[in-house]
Formats: C-alpha cells, sequence, structure tokens
C-alpha cells in the first residue's frame, strides 16, 4: 500500500470543481445554488466513479435535475462544522457508512484495530467513526429535526434488520432503531432514492412514502396477508433458534425476483422492509453505468493516493448481483441474486473512457463484476425463476434451468481487445470455475465454455489468476455453499496444461478461509497436506469473520444451521481461531513445532509425515501411517454435531 507521502499524482490540474459535484459552500456558490436538494454524507472519500456509491447516487439525482452535494467524511468530532457548512437541503439528507462495513473496515477478524483505511485519502485511519450510518444521523437530526434522513450504503443494508454485531458480540436490533435516521433505502439504491425524491419534490411526506421498493421504515401499518412477520428483536435476544428461524425467511425473500414484505418488531415498534425491486433491466443499469463521472478523485485530496481508488480505476463492472450464494458472502443480500448485465455499447463506451484518462498505459486491470463469469447470464425458462427460493444456482449443484452459456463474455472480451488503444485487457475479479465447468445442456454450450478457459487463460490473467476454492473439506465445503475441492483439482490441471501449451508462466492463486463454520483444527491440517501436495504457500488466506446478513454469521451466532435447525460446530476464541490459522503456514519454521504438538494431539501421525516427512525425527511417531489414519478417519465428527 502507498504512504501518504508517496509522490504519485492523479491528472487533477486540469480538471477543475465544477466538473464535479460541490463538496463545499464555495463550490455550491461558484455553481449560483442558494440551496441544495439533497445533501450526502460519505464516510469514504469522494471518488467521481461508479465504483464509489455516493458518487452513483449524486450524479443518478443529478441527471433527474436535483442539485446535490457530497460531504465526504466529516469530522464528527469538533463543532460539527461539516455538517452545518451546507445549510438545509429542500429534500432530504442521504447518509452512507461507505463502500465496507465500518466494522469491518477498521478492526480485523480477531477484533484488533487497522492502522489504515483504503477509501481515505493517503490511506489515513480515523477519518470516520464506528458505524458512522448511526453516529451520522444522529449528528443531523439534532442539527435539522424537520430534515428527513435516508440511510443508505452497505452498513445500513446489511444491518436492516436483527443482526448479529460480531465486534459488540451481541444481537443488535434494525440500525433504524439505533440510529434517528427516518428510513433505509437497501440494496443497490438509484432506483428508490430517485423515486424518493421524485414524490417529495412533489410534496408528499417520507413518513407517507410506504410503498417503495427496498426501503425500510417504522410503520404504524398492519401486516397483510400474504406478509411475513419475523421474530421479534426481543424473542430472537431470549432464543437464538429464532434469529436463526428469521435468517431463512429474509435470505430467500431477498433472492426472489418478487419477494414479501417482511415485518419485525422492536422495542415496540414495527419496522416494515419492502422488497426487492426486480433486477434492473439493461437500459437501467446502462444508465446508471453512463453518466459523466469524471473517474477521479476530487481536486480537494491535491493528488493524495486512495488505495481503493488505485485499484479500480482502470477496471470495467459489468455487472451486477451474484447467484453463487456463498454462506459467508453478502453479494445477494446487497445485490441479489439475479444477474444485470450492461449491453456490450455500455461496456465499450466505458472502455474508451477508460482508454482516455492521463495515465491509462494499455491495460484494463479488470474487466469482471461480483463474480467475474457471471455475465448475462440467467435462466433458460424465466417462469421458474419467478418461483425459485434457492439461495444459490449452483449448491449443492448447478441448477439445470441455469444457462451457462459463456459466449457473451467472450464476445465483450476481444471487443476490448480490439480497441486501438488497448494492449490487453485483465480478469482482477474472482472467476468461478465451477461454473464454467459445470454440466451443460448441449454440446455446444459446453465446448464455448471450454473455449472461455483457454481464453481466459491465455489472454487475460496479468501473471496471476486469482480463484477461491476457500477449502479442501467437502464437509465446510457444503456448509459454505462451495463445491468440492476435487473440481479445483481439475481446474488446475487445465490451468497448468493451458499454461505449458502456451509457453505462458502464470500464477494460479486460492483464496481460502479458516474458522468456517463447520471447520475442525482437524480439516485445517487436511488442508495443509492438500496444498503441499498441490505445491502451493499460500498468501491469501483470512479468518472467517462473521458480517451482519450472511449465513454463516447467522450459524456462528445462533450455533444452529437455519435450513435444518441442526447444531454446526464453530471455532470462535481467539486461541481456536489462531489454531486454525497456524495451518496455513506449516512452511514457516516458527509453526512447525506447534502444528505437530496438534497433529500429537488429534492422533494424525500420517499428517505430520506428510506434511515434515524429511524430518521424520521431530514427529515423535513410529507407527505405520496409514493404519492410524484409516482408525481417525472413523472418529471425524459428522457435519451437524
Amino acid at each position: 500500500m502507498r504512504k501518504q507521502n508517496d509522490n504519485k499524482t492523479y491528472p487533477l490540474a486540469k480538471y477543475d470543481t465544477s466538473l464535479f459535484l460541490p463538496t463545499s459552500l464555495d463550490e455550491m456558490k461558484r455553481l449560483g445554488w442558494e440551496q441544495a436538494d439533497v445533501i450526502l454524507f460519505s464516510g469514504d472519500a469522494y471518488v467521481d466513479h461508479p465504483s464509489f456509491g455516493a458518487a452513483v447516487i449524486g450524479r443518478v439525482l443529478q441527471k433527474a435535475g436535483y442539485k446535490v452535494c457530497i460531504v465526504p467524511q466529516p469530522n464528527w468530532r469538533d463543532d460539527l462544522r461539516d455538517f452545518k457548512k451546507l445549510g438545509k437541503p429542500r429534500l432530504f439528507f442521504g447518509i452512507s457508512a461507505g463502500a465496507m462495513d465500518s466494522m469491518v473496515n477498521h478492526y480485523t477478524a480477531n477484533r484488533r484495530l487497522r492502522h489504515d483505511d483504503a477509501y481515505t485519502a493517503g490511506g489515513r485511519h480515523g477519518m470516520r467513526p464506528d458505524y458512522p450510518t448511526i453516529v451520522y444521523s444522529q449528528i443531523l437530526k439534532q442539527l435539522y429535526p424537520d430534515v428527513p434522513v435516508i440511510a443508505g450504503g452497505i452498513e445500513a443494508s446489511l444491518r436492516r434488520v436483527s443482526h448479529y454485531d460480531y465486534w459488540a458480540d451481541r444481537l443488535r436490533p434494525s440500525i433504524l432503531m439505533d440510529s434517528f435516521a427516518d428510513m433505509i433505502s437497501y440494496g443497490m439504491g438509484e432506483r428508490t432514492i430517485l423515486e424518493l425524491a421524485d414524490r417529495l419534490d412533489k410534496g408528499e411526506r417520507l413518513e407517507d412514502i410506504t410503498d417503495v421498493p427496498q426501503t425500510v421504515f417504522v410503520s404504524n401499518e398492519k401486516p397483510g396477508e400474504n406478509d411475513i412477520v419475523l421474530f421479534s428483536y426481543e424473542e430472537c435476544l431470549s432464543d437464538k433458534m429464532k434469529q436463526a428461524l428469521n435468517f431463512r425467511h429474509i435470505e430467500e425473500e431477498s433472492n426472489r425476483i418478487h419477494g414479501k414484505v417482511l415485518w419485525q418488531s422492536s422495542g415496540g415498534k414495527m419496522i416494515k422492509i419492502n422488497p426487492m425491486y426486480p433486477p434492473m433491466e439493461i437500459g437501467q443499469i446502462d444508465s446508471s453505468f453512463d453518466l459523466p463521472y469524471t473517474r477521479l478523485p476530487h481536486p480537494r485530496y491535491k493528488g493524495k493516493v486512495i488505495p481503493a481508488y488505485e485499484m479500480i480505476r482502470h477496471s470495467i463492472n459489468m455487472h451486477r448481483g451474484c447467484f453463487g450464494g456463498c454462506a459467508f458472502c453478502t453479494i445477494s443480500a446487497h445485490q441479489g441474486k439475479f444477474i444485470s448485465s450492461r449491453s456490450k455499447e455500455s461496456i465499450l463506451k466505458e472502455a474508451k473512457a477508460v482508454t482516455a484518462m492521463e495515465d491509462f498505459k494499455g491495460y484494463i486491470s479488470d474487466l469482471g463484476g461480483p463474480s467475474a463469469n457471471m455475465y448475462a447470464m440467467g435462466g433458460f425458462d424465466k417462469s421458474i425463476c419467478e418461483k425459485c427460493l434457492r439461495p444459490s444456482c449452483l449448491h449443492p449443484k448447478p441448477c439445470p434451468n441455469l444457462n451457462t452459456d459463456h459466449s457473451p463474455l467472450i464476445d465483450i472480451y476481444k471487443s476490448v481487445d480490439a480497441l486501438p488503444d488497448v494492449k490487453k485487457s485483465f480478469v482482477g475479479s474472482g472467476v468461478r470455475y465451477d461454473l464454467a465447468m459445470a454440466p451443460c445442456r448441449n454440446k455446444e454450450t459446453s465446448e464455448t465454455n471450454k473455449e472461455y478457459l483457454r481464453e481466459l487463460i491465455t489472454n487475460h490473467v496479468s501473471g496471476r489468476l486469482k480463484v477461491a476454492p476457500e477449502h479442501t473439506s467437502d464437509r465446510v465445503l457444503d456448509c459454505m455453499r462451495k463445491p468440492s475441492f476435487s473440481l479445483f483439482r481439475k481446474f488446475k490441471s487445465i490451468f497448468d496444461k493451458i499454461n505449458v501449451e502456451q509457453g505462458l508462466r502464470q500464477q494460479l492463486v486460492p483464496y481460502f478461509i479458516s474458522s468456517h463454520p463447520a471447520c475442525h483444527d482437524e480439516d485445517m491440517a487436511e488442508l495443509a497436506v492438500e496444498t503441499k501436495q498441490l505445491d502451493f504457500h499460500l498468501e491469501q488466506v483470512q479468518d472467517f469473520t462473521p458480517t451482519p446478513m450472511t449465513l454463516a454469521t447467522e450459524i456462528f451466532y445462533t450455533g444452529f444451521h437455519p435450513y435444518t435447525g441442526e447444531k454446526v460446530f464453530t471455532a470462535k476464541s481467539e486461541k481456536e481461531k489462531l489454531d486454525q490459522r497456524l495451518f496455513f503456514f506449516w512452511y514457516k519454521p516458527e509453526a512447525k513445532r506447534n502444528i505437530i504438538r496438534d497433529l500429537k494431539n488429534m492422533n494424525r501421525p500420517d499428517l505430520i509425515d506428510k506434511l515434515y516427512s524429511n524430518d521424520k525425527k521431530d514427529s515423535g511417531f513410529r507407527s505405520p501411517a496409514n493404519k492410524l489414519h484409516s482408525s481417525s478417519k472413523q472418529k471425524r465428527k459428522k457435519y451437524f454435531k
């Protein structure tokens, strides 16, 4: 990560502030505005790029004719001048913690404070509070009690109902109850915020607007006949099973094309959660990406490096949504599982805008999405999708109604690479190799998908291809909603074969998670052996971090699987988590003694021999490994116990 004093600068000199949404009273006055219609407060630095939510919401409202200002990273510690400097907006305040949940941004999986912030100029830590959604809304309602406050972004979206907060280690109510916000706009917010603005502009009061999709608010209405009334926050506090049962409803309704209204009582008030909009059509998603973004940080930062921007400044996001349904992932809870894809014309238009950037050297860093290779995919029979309740189209096995044809994606790759100023486009987002290798209805699609893998590996890997097998144990992978590790082995064989054929020396970089629900120390030990056999010294690893509104988090907190009601083991203490993580680094001398000790305690001398076969004296065992391995397998606990 670059330091704050890095001498790299962005080409800001020729961009004056009038090309951005105003961030100060002077900038607002230069535009001739006496009052803004909407003022957005963001926990992130202001980068005018389609990957930064505040910029997207601001540009969408601007296109509709509204006067929009942004206050990035306001100071909440002083006399609150940042909250006062622009005065009252005519319609409402919008607030967002930023592109990440603030607690994930601030703390590690071991609850230790991070020392940098990728969404701040210079990577500087401490420019936003914990829970900005709560802090910002409380300040604004105290200063301007008569002005509506609408909360959006990841933090508000994924905390819209009662949720386990890992950092506070307790169940919390909807963030609406902890904050003073009047409403939450959850999920991707363009359509929601525009409808709210239009109706407020016509004179409606926010408290009377009760039917807009993807909104959450306190309501005096009574639940409808087809609505779902969840267990109350107080009931969930006293019975963890009720929290687990709530989650199943929440996940299923979030992933439906036509979801039901959810209700939850909290503190004697009824919270209404309206369902998601249907997936965006091509024209709708194009209109969001085709807005006049400068693709640059605001000049106020005077060229300081913003690490998150560094990662995406020459990248292109081609779609939204993810139908993978991974147990630890929040994408579908926020974006939905159905894919909304941009048109080829819109993607090429953005690619040309990237090539026109002053610092562009010919390489597009990522042609991707939430999962890089789900572009233009969906069900063959849409009527089946209309009724579907499955949270994943890939687990436990790929849906037979899923069209996995990769030909539109191949066409995009080749069309972008054909642009005169593009030397090469890379895929930096995670690729679902199981999707490209899934069984197909017809031979033609199967051959196309083989061609996709060859095209990807040959022409779109920047030296290292990121994939996410996540674990090697089938038991853990089933809990994760991920495919068997045997499929990763097959993919690695394809990757290695194509590299040899093409004379390439590229790396496969697998991601793995420790301490995930259903994972025991023995599973991590076997992961170490499996990855050693594949000649991996793991780099991209992490401890499972419980984040609001994921299946894995509900299992972590409640101890139950929401879909089966069965108990699931999860490593929880710092020692348990560190013991599992240690196996990632079996090859480090400082880890060896502790790993051997743990394997002795597991009665797994076979794994000691496999990890440290060149130094058997240290193992302390002389028994035949295969016999002991066989007996220990019989003692392994079942998935749910």
